[in-house]
C-alpha cells in the first residue's frame, strides 16, 4: 500500500506525534511571502458562519488553525476536531487547553464517522483528504453528517505546491521518488466533489516561500514520507547545494499553490 493512505504507517510512524508535521508548518510560519497568514485566510471563511455553528474538523493534527485564531473563535460553536493518530489529539489538546475554549477532541476514521445524520454546520478537511484510502466513502460520510444547508470546506495543494521541495527529494534518491501523484488536488479535487455536492466553488491562496535559512529546508525535508528511505549521505548533499545557493542569492525561492474548495456555502450568501 502506497504510505500515503497507509493508515497504520500514518498513525504509527509519520504522524505518531506533530514532530514532521510541526517541522512542515514552521518553514510557512516564518517564511511565506503573504502576511495574512494561511490560518487567518481560512478564518476568513469560517468567520462567516452562525454563531451557533457546529464544526467538525477532520485530520486535525496539532489543532494549529484554533490555535492561531484562538481570539476569533465564537463563544457559541461547539467544536470537534478529530485525527486518526493518538499522538495529534494529544499534541492538539496541549496546544489548545491554554486556550480556556471547550474543543471536543475524538479519535476519528474519515471513512466512519461516529455521529447521526445532519449532525454538522460544517466540516473541515484541511490537507488531508489524499490520505484517505477511499475518498468517496470518506465524502459520502461527510455528506451525510452534514445539515441540509451544511457546508464542507475542503483545502489542497496544487500541483506545483512545493515542487522544489520534490526536485530535491527526486535528486537525492536518484530519482527513485518523484512528485507523488496525490489522490485529491486542486486541479482533480472539483469533480470528486462534485459528485456530492451541487455547488463547488474553488479559492486560491496566493503565496510563495522566500526562505533564507538551511536548516529548516532540511528538517522539512527530514520530516517528509520519502527521507526515511534516503541515505544520510545523499541528503548531505541537497544540504551543501542548498547553503551554495543561499549564500550565493540570499534567498531560496520555494513555490506554493495551494487552497481550498467551498461546497455548498449557503451562508456565504447570507452575510
Amino acid at each position: 500500500m502506497e504510505k500515503l493512505t497507509d493508515q497504520k504507517y500514518l498513525m504509527q510512524d509519520q504522524y505518531k506525534d506533530s514532530r514532521n508535521l510541526d517541522a512542515r508548518i514552521e518553514i510557512h510560519k516564518r517564511f511565506s511571502t503573504n502576511p495574512q497568514g494561511w490560518y487567518n485566510w481560512m478564518f476568513d471563511t469560517l468567520a462567516r458562519l452562525p454563531q451557533n455553528a457546529r464544526v467538525l474538523e477532520l485530520g486535525c493534527g496539532a489543532g494549529t488553525m484554533w490555535k492561531e485564531c484562538a481570539d476569533r473563535i465564537p463563544a457559541g460553536w461547539v467544536i470537534t476536531l478529530s485525527d486518526l493518530s493518538d499522538g495529534m489529539l494529544d499534541s492538539a489538546w496541549r496546544n489548545l487547553v491554554v486556550t480556556e475554549r471547550n474543543f471536543k477532541f475524538e479519535k476519528m476514521d474519515a471513512q466512519a464517522i461516529p455521529y447521526p445524520d445532519q449532525t454538522f454546520d460544517i466540516v473541515i478537511a484541511n490537507h488531508m483528504l489524499y490520505h484517505v484510502p477511499d475518498i468517496k466513502k470518506a465524502l459520502t460520510e461527510i455528506k451525510r453528517v452534514l445539515k441540509n444547508d451544511g457546508c464542507l470546506i475542503a483545502a489542497m495543494g496544487g500541483e506545483k505546491h512545493m515542487r522544489e521541495i520534490f526536485a530535491w527529494i527526486k535528486s537525492a534518491s536518484k530519482g527513485k521518488y518523484d512528485v507523488p501523484a496525490l489522490s485529491f488536488t486542486l486541479e482533480n479535487g472539483k469533480a470528486q466533489l462534485c459528485e456530492f455536492f451541487s455547488q463547488v466553488e474553488m479559492l486560491r491562496y496566493e503565496d510563495n516561500l522566500n526562505v533564507t535559512e538551511v536548516e529548516p529546508l532540511i528538517a522539512y525535508l527530514r520530516s517528509s514520507i520519502r527521507a526515511g528511505n534516503i541515505a544520510h549521505d545523499e541528503l548531505k548533499k541537497i544540504e551543501n547545494e542548498l547553503s551554495a545557493a543561499l549564500a550565493k542569492d540570499g534567498k531560496i525561492f520555494i513555490t506554493k499553490d495551494s487552497g481550498l474548495f467551498l461546497c455548498n456555502a449557503t451562508f456565504m450568501s447570507q452575510v
